[in-house]
């Protein structure tokens, strides 16, 4: 259930309210008591971001991970590197 704002425009009393998305807004102030509430539009809470949260959750058996291993490197799946050799170092040394 969503948490909606409340503002009075008679005495400027806000308030919070935890209600259903379907029951009607709230219209008497608890601090005055008059019929001025107005409903405010506020930023949500959260934010959905990143790729494939919706094809990698709720899976299970086998294609558990069907995007690839991209949850544990934090981006897009890197292929191996040819050969399955580690890379040298810039300057020449082994690793």
């Amino acid at each position: 259930m969503p948490i909606y704002e409340y503002q009075c425009k008679a005495c400027g009393h806000r308030l919070e309210k935890l209600q259903k998305i379907s029951a009607a807004p709230l219209t008497d102030c608890p601090a005055c008591e008059a019929p001025e509430l107005n409903r405010l539009v506020s930023a949500a809470g959260f934010r959905l971001a990143g790729g494939g949260w919706y094809e990698t959750d709720f899976k299970s058996g086998s294609k558990k991970n069907i995007a690839g291993d991209t949850a544990s490197t934090g981006g897009e799946a890197k292929p191996p590197a040819k050969g399955g050799e580690p890379k040298p170092a810039k300057d020449g040394a082994a690793a």
